[in-house]
């Protein structure tokens, strides 16, 4: 079969949708991947890539073509809003150029933020008439009024024709968190269209190879490891943090970047926590699981929001599959997923002082009982998110939707 793979991100940015592609790429069939100048999540263009280096290249098999596109900035919401624009306009001419000049088989989209990223595969469908395959892993406009303080409907209701004529060209709407399914009815009636495909854990996290990594300071720790943005809710996290200050043996280990981490810096600062809060910055994703063997507890928390609360973070596959116990302060899916694993514990979204208390209750544990506790996550994230399963099923239902 010949794929294209249509996606704002792509290798060397690490995402999820990377290992789609190679997979079918390994299994024979010709990808092709649409995708933009990396520049997440640091707002600039990776070293070696730009507007007239290394726009087309070979990796494991698959073409990738890259878009220019105006990078996202640090911090910036005018540059971000460019970097989305930038992406839908001139990956949708591109895309016609290649609807015209090759022929495709079927298309996937790797849906994150912004939701226009699937608006070029939709004009390679509609020229070539092949399915279209959509992974939602971010909604829109929920993502939208979660983040920003954007309410007005003359800006909301454009976006929600947007998304309703998105699902519309969609043959299939694969899901990363079953609580998506909701929202999506809402759009329009897409039920028969929706089927349930959740992130996995990669496969880096079960493996043993050691990685120089930073001193990891002695003490009880609580690590969080992954992107540092609004949603992750880290001003509630730092002052959790904060009342933990005293606490000599509690330590705080944050490996990341994001548009909070320079937030996270100054506030540590300014409440003389250097001794509470390690924020190391970002690593290779191979290095984690030396990371999380310094770990006692791993910590993942979302804004009390709709979107947040219907999404499953992809980092509890990440926990789990490491053998991590976990402790949340979230809502919804996530929440509900860690109680039903009996994997460790959770207090309500934005509940800083109940995350403050329970982390310290975890701390008095006997390291046996935390043992358990990784050892069930472990075992969840093998019956439900294992990689091979899922990548499997996924190829079999694509190669049927294509006969």
């Amino acid at each position: 079969m010949k794929h294209l793979f249509v996606t704002q991100y792509f290798y060397p940015e690490e995402f999820r949708g990377n290992e789609i592609a190679f997979d079918w790429a390994k299994r024979g069939d010709k990808v092709t991947v649409i995708t933009a100048i990396p520049n997440y999540p640091t707002g600039k263009f990776h070293k070696g890539y730009g507007f007239f280096t290394k726009r087309s290249e070979f990796f494991q098999g698959v073409k990738i073509i890259r878009i220019p596109v105006i990078p996202r900035g640090s911090d910036n919401s005018l540059m971000l809003v460019l970097n989305y624009f930038s992406f839908a306009i001139l990956g949708s001419i591109y895309a016609f150029y290649l609807a015209i000049t090759q022929k495709f088989d079927s298309i996937f989209v790797q849906q994150l933020s912004p939701v226009t990223i699937a608006l070029p595969a939709i004009i390679v469908k509609k020229i070539q008439k092949i399915p279209l395959y959509l992974w939602v892993l971010d909604l829109w406009p929920e993502s939208i009024t979660s983040t920003t303080k954007i309410n007005n409907t003359k800006i909301l209701n454009p976006i929600n024709a947007i998304v309703r004529f998105i699902y519309r060209n969609s043959d299939r709407i694969f899901i990363s968190s079953q609580g998506f399914e909701s929202s999506i009815k809402t759009k329009g009636d897409f039920a028969s269209k929706i089927e349930h495909f959740p992130n996995w854990a990669e496969n880096e996290f079960s493996l043993s190879d050691r990685f120089n990594i930073p001193i990891i300071p002695k003490g009880f720790i609580v690590m969080f490891a992954g992107n540092l943005g609004e949603a992750q809710d880290f001003e509630k996290v730092m002052n959790a943090a904060l009342l933990l200050k005293n606490d000599i043996d509690i330590k705080f280990v944050i490996l990341g970047d994001g548009r909070k981490k320079k937030w996270i810096d100054e506030f540590c600062a300014q409440n003389d926590m250097s001794d509470t809060v390690f924020c190391l910055g970002r690593f290779p994703l191979a290095s984690m699981p030396t990371f999380f063997e310094e770990a006692d507890i791993m910590l993942v928390s979302l804004m009390d929001k709709e979107i947040f609360n219907l999404t499953l973070p992809a980092k509890i596959q990440a926990y789990m599959a490491a053998g991590k116990p976990i402790v949340g302060m979230m809502n919804g899916d996530g929440a509900k997923v860690i109680r039903q694993a009996k994997c460790g514990f959770c207090v309500d979204a934005a509940d800083y002082t109940g995350l403050a208390k329970l982390i310290k209750e975890i701390s008095l544990l006997n390291p046996i009982e935390l043992s358990v506790l990784g050892l069930n996550g472990k075992k969840f994230a093998q019956d439900n998110f294992d990689r091979t399963t899922l990548l499997d099923n996924l190829y079999s239902k694509i190669s049927k939707l294509n006969l």
